[in-house]
């Protein structure tokens, strides 16, 4: 008997002792050690942004953004949960490798619609959707700010290609180095690729491309009598060359009175006009300028402190002193706006000399009577979609004012910076 109440006994013990086993792990889940978690954060990686689809950008276009491999990974295995694309920039924010200051940075940049709901109404179906169009072969070294926009890209992405340009060194070396552009996506550039004018590889000592400036024997010469082979004999090329003397003869008039004139043509590199600078000799005896004094003719010159600027032409800007390119610019986008309402605008201008500028708008007048100003309900579409200050957010407010005519319920629901909204206001009726 005894023997049995002692196996009772044990037995309850055992059954104890593994019930409260049993209890322990259970309940210790919610203790689960996570100390070797590591959270993605942003990478560090400077970044120049631009405009950019989500969905077009491959494994090393998300890494140029700044995330790093695992951010990478992480964030186009995200994009295969959910369907394959991205349909509103909601939704890329709950990818939890974005975190909230890094979305923060590149909102204004994502070309997708704020929510789905506003992906799902069709409003935003083509939104930053834009058509490649080339009429032929061309060098991309050439194309400007207004080449790139006419080709298909937006503003910001053109301004984007020049800067990267410039990174360069002032040309795309090759077909493989302009690929590298960030915010060239593999689509488009394989529509551009079959029209550019250069090498498909980029040469293995194009960082040390310089070694070709000591095979260029310089001697004494007078740049204004020079011509385009003989700018070429100096290390330019045959388009640069054109470039010069185009300046000398129709910006100056025919020849350069100074180092200083010289100097400020565009397509001569700093470093460039010092290896030309212990050579050049510059004989106004034999300039165009001096033969029409010295024979009497006397070119008449503008008051422009009584020229408009917004109805100053190419012709007095060069008059000025400005070279073609900035006269361009400033006129092309006075074009774009519809007029300049305030001189901070030409400053503003991609493109072009501030210095002369400043001097330009300090000495003429501003006349804004003549500016077409709308209010946001009654903006005609082409308007809004072509204004440089407007365009971004042209689909949003056609959108919501079909809804909401009420210029200052558009305002709410546009939740614009607070300098956007000043600039677009620049244009909007009282």
């Amino acid at each position: 008997m005894m023997k049995k109440s002692y196996y009772q006994k044990v037995a309850f013990l055992g059954m104890l002792l593994i019930v409260l086993l049993g209890f322990q792990k259970l309940t210790s889940k919610e203790k689960e050690d996570f100390s070797d978690v590591k959270f993605i954060s942003e990478a560090s990686v400077p970044v120049h942004l631009s405009e950019f689809d989500p969905n077009d950008l491959s494994e090393k276009q998300w890494q140029q953004l700044g995330f790093s491999d695992k951010q990478t990974s992480t964030i186009l295995n995200y994009k295969k949960i959910i369907g394959g694309k991205f349909t509103s920039k909601e939704q890329f924010k709950k990818c939890y490798a974005v975190s909230e200051e890094k979305f923060i940075e590149l909102n204004a940049f994502i070309l997708l619609p704020e929510t789905n709901k506003e992906a799902r109404s069709g409003q935003f179906e083509n939104f930053g959707n834009r058509t490649i169009t080339v009429s032929g072969k061309f060098n991309p070294d050439h194309f400007s700010v207004n080449d790139w926009i006419n080709t298909g890209f937006s503003e910001k992405q053109a301004e984007a290609i020049i800067k990267y340009k410039g990174y360069l060194g002032g040309n795309f070396i090759s077909k493989e180095k302009f690929k590298e552009c960030f915010i060239i996506s593999d689509e488009k550039y394989k529509k551009l690729a079959p029209y550019l004018i250069l090498p498909e590889k980029t040469p293995e000592n194009f960082k040390s491309i310089s070694h070709y400036k000591s095979k260029i024997q310089y001697q004494p010469f007078d740049p204004n009598i020079l011509d385009i082979e003989g700018w070429q004999a100096l290390g330019f090329s045959q388009n640069q060359a054109k470039v010069i003397v185009n300046y000398r003869d129709r910006n100056l008039k025919g020849s350069f009175r100074s180092l200083s004139d010289l100097e400020k043509c565009f397509v001569i590199s700093a470093e460039k006009f010092q290896e030309l600078k212990p050579y050049i000799n510059i004989d106004l005896k034999n300039t165009k300028n001096s033969t029409n004094l010295s024979s009497g003719i006397q070119q008449e010159k503008t008051d422009f402190s009584t020229v408009d600027l917004n109805s100053i032409t190419f012709k007095q800007l060069i008059e000025f002193g400005l070279d073609e390119r900035s006269a361009g610019s400033m006129l092309g986008f006075r074009k774009k706006l519809g007029g300049f309402v305030n001189k901070q605008q030409i400053l503003d201008t991609y493109n072009i000399n501030k210095d002369l500028v400043q001097k330009l708008i300090s000495i003429c007048k501003l006349n804004t009577s003549d500016i077409q100003k709308y209010t946001l309900v009654s903006a005609p579409e082409e308007w809004l979609k072509n204004h440089p200050y407007f365009k971004y957010s042209a689909d949003k407010i056609i959108y919501y004012r079909v809804t909401y005519p009420n210029d200052k319920k558009i305002w709410n629901l546009l939740k614009v910076k607070p300098e956007y909204e000043a600039r677009m206001k620049l244009y909007l009726k009282e």
